[in-house]
């Protein structure tokens, strides 16, 4: 599990080009964030707005051209087991159990069979597929093979779960059902989450802050900091808080939308102890 009081997330002022020659272009522009330990973030924009681009940065599958990226104070510069990945669609082994693929990590870091079968199942028991050890990934439905995948990345015990919309092939009520699993699990280990995803429903279920990023190139221009009680139940997202957020991060990705059939009130007006703040 991770250790408490790690995970601190420092991101100032970075600029990220794509492509090169005449084919480049600005992906991210003065993008300055942070995230505290055990804090879930998500970043909220719309497709092609750079949300998938900072996230390889901060696995370090990219290099920042500008500006500097850390995680407790280290500079990140290059991919490491303390800042796990999961992506939409899962990368698991399909010649391998599930069972195998938890381990797998523990595997590379030469950790006894015996040791790393016992993590795993602990680990699948916790995503709620103990049983299922023995399956292959091909056995399992789509929601259970992404709880294999968090469960093979959490073995690692990371400081830091990158998710880069790892529900977003899923059907509505699965993907409902993955929402809520993710936060049983993320309260019990309390690893940072940097959480990406384009649908604001998700967004303000799942996180402490929201994060509101620009079309290309992708800027923070507006942070949304939730006090919506923890645990969340599904009632959440027809409650009027709630809707009146969501009018507003309508407002903010596609001003055009604004016509559909939600209240018009000050998103945070009546909302206690509730702030939004712009970072540029």
């Amino acid at each position: 599990m991770a250790n408490p009081g790690l995970g601190r997330i420092t991101i100032n002022n970075l600029t990220i080009r794509l492509g090169s020659g005449t084919q480049s272009f600005t992906a991210l522009q003065n993008v300055s964030m942070s995230a505290e330990p055990g804090e879930f973030v998500c970043l909220l924009g719309s497709s092609g707005c750079g949300k998938s681009t900072l996230l390889g940065v901060l696995a370090g599958h990219l290099q920042a051209g500008g500006g500097s990226i850390e995680v407790d104070g280290q500079a990140i510069n290059g991919p490491h087991p303390e800042r796990g990945l999961v992506f939409q669609q899962h990368t698991l082994f399909p010649w391998q159990k599930v069972i195998d693929n938890v381990a797998f990590g523990l595997k590379m870091k030469g950790v006894p069979r015996v040791e790393r079968h016992q993590q795993a199942r602990e680990l699948l028991a916790l995503v709620g597929l103990a049983g299922f050890e023995n399956h292959y990934p091909v056995q399992l439905s789509g929601g259970m093979q992404q709880r294999v995948e968090i469960a093979r990345v959490l073995i690692n015990a990371p400081k830091v779960m990158l998710m880069d919309e790892p529900f977003g092939a899923l059907d509505a009520q699965t993907r409902m059902m993955m929402q809520q699993l993710l936060l049983d699990v993320w309260e019990r280990i309390k690893t940072t989450i940097v959480f990406i995803t384009h649908d604001i429903d998700e967004a303000l279920f799942l996180a402490d802050r929201i994060l509101v990023m620009s079309p290309r190139p992708g800027r923070i221009i507006e942070e949304l900091k939730l006090d919506f009680a923890r645990p969340r139940a599904a009632e959440l997202i027809t409650s009027e808080h709630f809707m009146q957020l969501k009018r507003h991060c309508l407002e903010l990705l596609h001003p055009q939308a604004t016509d559909l059939p939600l209240p018009r009130l000050n998103p945070l007006g009546d909302m206690p102890n509730t702030e939004t703040d712009i970072a540029n």
